[in-house]
């Protein structure tokens, strides 16, 4: 589990390296392979209410996933149930050009913290990825 603090509604960006040596699909536990299921609980000090929150996968910093890297949210799968937020009813994925998933239909006022579960597939895994975090903010 991943706790967190954000102090404004500006993106942010989770760097995620691997403990241990990179070998795809080994089930013995030496290696890191690709699968990462992730919780995070985040707490809203921005001073808004996030009336949405969206996170985008990179494995090269700054620079959208695209299909050749092998990075996503889970898209060999069409079961959406490891996928939640305590806050948020609703979430949308999309898987090309770029890999997003956005959660919505749901409010984190100030001070109040959030929880999101999803798993992170990389079928080509590299050492270090990124997360972008937006949470977002109303329109005004």
């Amino acid at each position: 589990m991943i706790t967190e603090e954000l102090e404004s509604a500006s993106p942010v960006t989770l760097t995620i390296r691997a403990i241990r040596p990179v070998q795809p699909f080994d089930a013995s536990g030496n290696y890191a392979t690709g699968f990462i299921s992730l919780r995070i609980v985040a707490l809203n000090n921005s001073g808004h209410a996030w009336v949405e929150f969206e996170f985008e996968l990179q494995e090269i910093l700054n620079q959208p996933s695209d299909s050749s890297d092998g990075l996503s949210f889970d898209q060999a799968r069409r079961e959406t149930d490891a996928i939640r937020s305590d806050s948020f009813a609703e979430f949308s994925r999309e898987f090309e050009p770029y890999d997003h998933l956005l959660f919505r239909k749901g409010e984190v006022d100030p001070l109040s913290t959030v929880s999101f579960s999803f798993l992170v597939t990389d079928f080509t895994p590299t050492a270090r990825l990124y997360l972008v975090q937006d949470p977002r903010i109303p329109s005004t």
